[in-house]
């Protein structure tokens, strides 16, 4: 096991990175996060709190990843990439940051930035591209490609990526025979406000 290099602002924090794994310097990486087989974390990445980062993971540079987040085997995370809190990203899924790229034309001014809001789940072989907002709980499903922005709670399949129906924070689907509905699993309440957009009312 390497030792890991601590940031002078996270200097009280240990985290956990597997003997294969590389950790530029100008990282930050936050407490009781583990790295990895063969993962690479490049110059000036943030990692937050209690995340898990799988083998063969890339993520940088100058790229943040929030507190409890979790991203599997197989996954780069490209400069351009924002991830919030509590994000899942499947096994092999794919971000992009440049929209019509080609090897003998240098595009990397032309990036698009991708958010990926808190608690979002992507699934496996999932492909993003760059340029796209995912909104929080949103539930992108396995080899679904997204090409335009997702609303918060929407349950997106398919290629290109459609709409399905709406899911709870908890992960259930949601069923709306009026405009309020109530998660059969956790019991948190919804209301849809418009066609295309709902909400959780706190009680």
């Amino acid at each position: 096991m390497i030792e890991p290099s601590l940031s002078d602002d996270h200097s009280s924090k240990q985290f956990f990175a597997h003997s294969s794994a590389v950790v530029d310097d100008n990282v930050q990486v936050g407490l009781n996060t583990k790295i990895w087989h063969f993962s690479h974390i490049l110059s000036g990445t943030h990692i937050g709190d209690n995340c898990n980062i799988g083998q063969n993971v890339v993520i940088g540079p100058n790229v943040s990843v929030g507190d409890r987040c979790k991203i599997q085997n197989n996954v780069s995370v490209y400069n351009g990439v924002t991830i919030e809190d509590g994000v899942f990203c499947g096994p092999s899924m794919v971000f992009t940051n440049v929209y019509n790229p080609r090897a003998e034309i240098p595009r990397m001014d032309q990036m698009r930035s991708t958010l990926v809001k808190k608690g979002t789940t992507i699934g496996a072989n999932a492909t993003i591209l760059c340029g796209t907002t995912l909104g929080k709980y949103s539930f992108i499903g396995a080899g679904a490609v997204v090409l335009k922005n997702v609303p918060d709670y929407a349950l997106m399949v398919g290629n290109p990526a459609v709409q399905k129906g709406w899911i709870c924070v908890c992960g259930v689907q949601l069923s709306f025979d009026t405009n309020e509905t109530v998660c059969k699993d956790c019991r948190r309440l919804y209301q849809k406000i418009r066609p295309d957009q709902i909400i959780e009312i706190k009680r």
